[in-house]
């Protein structure tokens, strides 16, 4: 069993800061986060909540920064997931049904946020579909009244379930949601709830073809894809050409491993055994090229794969992940 490596420590015994993170968190104590009454920033949505028909069960400050924020009981029926979380899965919903029905408890409140005709929840579409099946009329939520947290959510999201199409759907719907209410900011302001410029490429690329095998092509994008510095609405047409080129990529591959089969080569790798073959990266030092000369450099390469010169011998030691 591997042996968990201990964080570093100051000279005051506390963990040193991780690169990158600057949040200095609020020295509230749990008696100061508990709030007698809803303040004064929260009683719109207070008011909101039981106008839909639910109850403010509590108002609270988080511990980090201080932010109050309201734990509520809301009608299941006023309550719908974003559009740009992943796909509900039915094997899924299936577990929690059955895990609620054991236990006759519910224990996991979601996440909340106000929209003109009721709530949407960023994190919580299994939970909420298993509510509904097994017929409970609330759900309760944390009311969170700053909308953005809404696309933030995920960043906190480090669900194991998740594989690379349905992130990168998840991030390309809310790519979609932003351009459509806040497409004036730059592309490059949402890194953290992007979390990767090539996921967006990719999103872009799985909407046009859902089997795409992304996961043969997400290392030489991330080494090469980049968040742009110009508004959402205009990069929309960028991300859209580059999935373009990723897909004409991909059917070139296709077809290269449809020769190699020809040819008696089989493998569950031979896509991945494609891509590395064409990939020139591995062998490019210093500033890679940019994503349209690398996809034009693999796509010719793989247009031009000549299957006599692979041995069966070349493939057995690629290894590499099978196709998706």
């Amino acid at each position: 069993m591997p042996i968990a490596r201990k964080r570093p420590v100051t000279k005051s015994g506390k963990p040193r800061a991780r690169k990158g993170v600057k949040l200095k968190p609020t020295e509230l104590l749990p008696p100061q986060l508990r709030l007698e009454s809803v303040p004064e920033e929260l009683r719109e949505l207070a008011g909101q909540v039981e106008a839909d028909g639910g109850s403010v069960l509590a108002a609270y400050r988080e511990p980090l920064g201080g932010n109050a924020l309201l734990f509520a009981a809301l009608p299941v029926d006023k309550v719908e997931p974003t559009s740009f979380q992943r796909d509900v899965s039915d094997a899924h919903v299936l577990k929690l049904t059955r895990a609620m029905d054991k236990t006759r408890r519910y224990l996991d409140p979601i996440i909340a946020v106000r929209e003109s005709d009721g709530f949407k929840t960023p994190n919580g579409g299994h939970r909420l579909t298993a509510l509904k099946e097994l017929g409970a009329k609330a759900i309760l939520a944390l009311v969170v009244p700053e909308r953005e947290v809404a696309y933030q959510i995920l960043a906190l999201n480090i669900e194991k379930a998740h594989n690379l199409r349905e992130k990168a759907l998840e991030v390309v719907r809310m790519y979609r949601d932003l351009a459509g209410l806040d497409g004036g900011r730059k592309e490059s302001d949402f890194a953290l709830e992007f979390e990767d410029p090539s996921l967006v490429t990719l999103g872009f690329a799985y909407e046009q073809k859902g089997r795409l095998s992304g996961g043969a092509y997400a290392p030489a994008l991330k080494k090469v894809d980049q968040y742009f510095d110009r508004p959402l609405r205009e990069s929309v047409a960028v991300r859209e050409e580059r999935a373009r080129k990723l897909l004409e990529l991909d059917e070139a591959v296709s077809g290269a491993v449809e020769k190699l089969k020809e040819r008696g080569l089989t493998s569950p790798y031979l896509r991945a055994f494609v891509v590395a073959r064409i990939n020139p990266l591995r062998f490019i030092k210093g500033q890679p090229p940019s994503y349209d000369e690398l996809l034009e450099t693999m796509t010719k390469r793989a247009r031009g794969m000549d299957p006599a010169r692979i041995k069966s011998e070349d493939l057995a030691r690629s290894g590499g992940a099978p196709e998706e």
